[in-house]
This record gives C-alpha cells, structure tokens and sequence, in this order.
C-alpha cells in the first residue's frame, strides 16, 4: 500500500514515517532530505535555497517528478513530502493520504529543539519558509497547501506520542493495513 505523510514543518512528519515503516515493514522516502541535502551541497539555509527556487521552478519540479516516478514504480511505499498527496492525487496513483498536524507552538518548539535554534530563530526560519513553499506551490501547481481535501485522515501530532501517532495511522487505514513485522492488530 502506498501512504503519503504530510504536514506543515514540525508536524512529526519523518518521525511518524519512520515508525510507520518499521512497523508495516515498508521502505519510505523522505523529499524534505532532498531539500535539506541540496541546501547543504551549495552552502545554503533552508529560507536561502526556498528564495532561489521561488525564482527558479526546477528545483520543485525535479523532487516532486521524483515523488511521481518512485510512487508509480512502488506500490508499497511511504512518501513523506509536503505535496506528496495532491501530486499522487492529480495523477491518479492510487495512495492513503495522511495530514499530521500540530499547534505552532508545538511545531516551533520542536524545530528549534531538532536544529539547535532558540525558539525566536525557529519561529522566523519556519515562518518565512512557509511562506515561500506557499508561495511556489501555488505559482507552479496551483496548489493551496492549506487545502487539506485530498486528505483520508489528518492526525493531531501535538497531544500524541509518536507511537499514539502511528497507531491513529494504522486505525485510520482500516483492519487489514498492519500485516508487516511488529504488526499486532
């Protein structure tokens, strides 16, 4: 089964997909690494690389026909990107879509704890970040990241654990998703 996880920055986004594919067995990839990784290589913040693809489309472009191809080649799979579930959705991939989501303040926070910022530098580096993905989904996709209708299930990170996280996941899936090793239900 293909899943997409989505979700704003500081969602618990990697670590719900994670824990997912340990316990359904599943491989998953991770695009926001991609986004990371391409930032570090030309020696960029995130907010820096964000600026440059507003102004430049193949940067998106190449990472989100990168979630194409490896969705069509891999029925079982779990994508974590931000446009994970409207790209699969446009192009008829058959996926279970999940939103994660939680309260700025939890998202902040977490941020600032995973990248070793205050809770201010978290908060503007989000922010902006935001704003520009916003920005760019909408001009080269026509796609309101707010939208949350693709969706099958959106899950509430901020009050739950990671493990809570996972579990509302395979419930929302339905009897039969959990068959991989660690499954129980």
């Amino acid at each position: 089964m293909r899943i997409t996880i989505s979700g704003p920055p500081g969602s618990g986004k990697t670590t719900a997909c994670r824990l997912l594919a340990e316990r359904l067995g599943l491989e998953m990839i991770v695009f926001g690494k991609i986004f990371r990784e391409l930032a570090a290589e030309k020696g960029l913040t995130l907010g820096e690389l964000g600026a440059i693809a507003e102004e430049d489309p193949s940067i998106d472009h190449m990472i989100d026909e990168r979630i194409l191809d490896i969705a069509r080649e891999n029925p079982d799979i779990i994508l974590e990107s931000r446009l994970s579930a409207h790209m699969l959705s446009r192009n008829g991939i058959p996926a279970f879509k999940v939103y994660l989501d939680a309260a700025p303040e939890i998202r902040f926070a977490r941020i600032g704890l995973r990248e070793g910022e205050t809770l201010q530098q978290a908060i503007d580096s989000t922010v902006e970040r935001a704003k520009s993905e916003a920005k760019r989904y909408m001009a080269y996709y026509g796609i309101d990241i707010e939208d949350r209708s693709v969706y099958d299930l959106i899950v509430d990170t901020g009050c739950r654990t990671p493990e809570e996280v996972v579990q509302a996941i395979i419930d929302g899936m339905g009897s039969d998703a959990c068959e991989g090793p660690g499954c129980d239900s």
